[in-house]
């Protein structure tokens, strides 16, 4: 059975549910960069980019996380 690799983030949406496409839309990241921050655990986005992501996952999940939750 072949197991995808994740980061904090991308195991974090997955057990939410919630699609990488719907954190896309909402935080307005381009899909290289959605796909990258999901999947590599060393990618280090942008202030800007973590800015976003962080908020789009408030808005979905309803949970106060912050930026140190997935990156370091």
């Amino acid at each position: 059975m072949f197991v995808k690799e994740r980061s904090r983030f991308g195991i974090f949406i997955d057990c939410h549910g919630i699609k990488q496409e719907k954190i896309r839309e909402i935080s307005k990241v381009s899909r290289e960069t959605i796909s990258r921050v999901c999947k590599n655990r060393d990618y280090m986005p942008a202030g800007k980019t973590m800015k976003a992501l962080v908020a789009a996952t408030r808005m979905l999940t309803g949970k106060q996380v912050k930026s140190d939750d997935f990156w370091m």
